[in-house]
C-alpha cells in the first residue's frame, strides 16, 4: 500500500526530467506547489499524465471516485478507500474495472512512505530513488488510474503490487509496494491498444530496475493536527538508513 507521497521538485525541474520520455507541461502551472509529505486521506492533489493527453500534467485528487459514485464523491470516500488499486484484481473490483482499460495514467513522485514494523511498532520509512543529479531522490512515475470528477477535475489511484525483495524488508507486514514503472514501459501503460492480458503482464513485471533507498523518519508523521509538509518529515532519524 502507498498512502503518503512526496513531490519536492520545482515545476521546471519536473518538466526537464520528463523530457527523455514526454514533452509534458503543467496544464495549470500556478496551482502546482512542491510537497514533502502528502497524506492520501486528505485527498490532496497528485499530478498525473493521462492516456489521451500525454503532453499535459494535470492535478488529480488522490482517491479515485468511480462513475457510479460521481453524484456523491464525499459519501463514497467516507465508505471506500481507493487511494490504491491492487494490480491482482483491478479488472474485477467495481471501483476500477470500468476504467482500467481506457483511463490509465502516470503519477509523478520523487518519494513515498512505507511502514516498517519492529516489535509491534510501526516505524515510517521514506523511500526514494537516488541519482547523480538528484541524490536526495529523482523523479519517477507510478502506474495509476484516473477518472473525471467534473470538467477537467480528476481523481486518481496508485496501482500496487506484491513487494520485491527490497520492499518486502521495508514494508515487512503487508509486503506491498506501489508500481513504479520502468522508463521503457511508460508508453505501453498509456497505450490504448493494450488488452487485459498484456496489462496484467505489465503490472506483474513492470517495476523499475533502478535502485531505491529507504530510511526511517520521525513517527510524528502519524500525528494528527500538525503540519507534516516540511523537510523535517523526510529527514533520517538517528537510527540511520536500515536498508
Amino acid at each position: 500500500m502507498c498512502y503518503s507521497t512526496a513531490l519536492r521538485k520545482k515545476k521546471e525541474q519536473i518538466e526537464q526530467s520528463l523530457l527523455a520520455n514526454f514533452d509534458a507541461d503543467f496544464e495549470i502551472p500556478l496551482e502546482y506547489l512542491p510537497y514533502y509529505h502528502l497524506n492520501g486521506f486528505t485527498h490532496g492533489n497528485l499530478y498525473i499524465i493521462k492516456m489521451d493527453e500525454p503532453e499535459k500534467i494535470y492535478p488529480a485528487s488522490w482517491g479515485l471516485v468511480p462513475n457510479w459514485a460521481l453524484h456523491n464523491p464525499e459519501g463514497f470516500r467516507k465508505k471506500s478507500n481507493t487511494l490504491n488499486a491492487r494490480a491482482e484484481n483491478v479488472f474485477e473490483r467495481n471501483s476500477y474495472k470500468d476504467i482500467a482499460e481506457d483511463k490509465r495514467c502516470l503519477i509523478l513522485s520523487d518519494g513515498f512512505f512505507e511502514p516498517h514494523h519492529e516489535n509491534g511498532v510501526s516505524i515510517p520509512h521514506f523511500c526514494y530513488q537516488p541519482s547523480k543529479e538528484y541524490p536526495e531522490g529523482d523523479l519517477f512515475l507510478f502506474a495509476g488510474l484516473y477518472n473525471e470528477l467534473d470538467d477537467e477535475l480528476y481523481t486518481a489511484t496508485i496501482i500496487t503490487v506484491g513487494a520485491n525483495a527490497f520492499f518486502a524488508e521495508v514494508h515487512n507486514k503487508r509486503k506491498r509496494m506501489p508500481l513504479v514503472l520502468a522508463d521503457d514501459l511508460f508508453e505501453d501503460w498509456l497505450d490504448d491498444g493494450m488488452n487485459q492480458p498484456q496489462l496484467n503482464e505489465l503490472m506483474a513485471y513492470g517495476f523499475t530496475s533502478q535502485d531505491f533507498k529507504a530510511h526511517p523518519v520521525t513517527r510524528e508523521i502519524y500525528k494528527k493536527g500538525i503540519d507534516t509538509n516540511t523537510p523535517r518529515f523526510i529527514a533520517p532519524v538517528d537510527k540511520g538508513t536500515l536498508f
